[in-house]
């Protein structure tokens, strides 16, 4: 992730959960790991979606 660009990593987090949900995707467990180290790191977020048809 990008450390010159604050919040980058953030936004890409709750955009990737966004897309995951929408399409009704599950994240593995090394998915799972990963997406949460990098959140610790963001402030507490709502991710809202529509599911896709």
């Amino acid at each position: 992730m990008d450390a010159a660009a604050p919040g980058r990593p953030c936004r890409y987090i709750g955009d990737w959960t966004a897309s995951k949900l929408r399409r009704g995707l599950t994240a593995d467990r090394a998915e799972a790991d990963v997406l949460t180290v990098y959140a610790e790191a963001c402030e507490i977020a709502v991710v809202h979606c529509t599911p896709a048809p």
